[in-house]
């Protein structure tokens, strides 16, 4: 379960994921699409106070675990779009976090 892990300390060539494996964590992800060499979610909220506490919320969790995502703030919905620039891809620490993420919206 991608929950229960920890992302991990990227360097330069990190492995991205396969297509397979990749495609198999995006379904398990609801909303999350790959688009390219990164995946995506817009998160949809009632209000601009309501989208920046999740965004507040998410900035926590990528401290913790010392990945960040590129964030897109708007009044009432935020773009989250997760990939490791040192693999030039997807890899396991985007769909960890992005699982992550989507816990926060639950």
């Amino acid at each position: 379960m991608l929950l229960a892990l920890a992302a991990m300390t990227c360097r330069e060539g990190a492995p991205q994921l396969g297509a397979d494996e990749l495609a198999k964590h995006v379904t398990t992800l609801p909303g999350w699409q790959l688009k390219g060499d990164r995946i995506e979610k817009t998160f949809s909220f009632k209000n601009y106070y309501e989208t920046m506490a999740f965004v507040n919320a998410l900035a926590w969790i990528s401290h913790r675990e010392d990945h960040h995502p590129d964030v897109g703030v708007h009044y009432n919905r935020c773009v989250v779009t997760y990939s490791t620039h040192s693999a030039g891809g997807v890899t396991i620490n985007d769909v960890i976090c992005a699982a992550k993420a989507e816990r926060l919206y639950v």
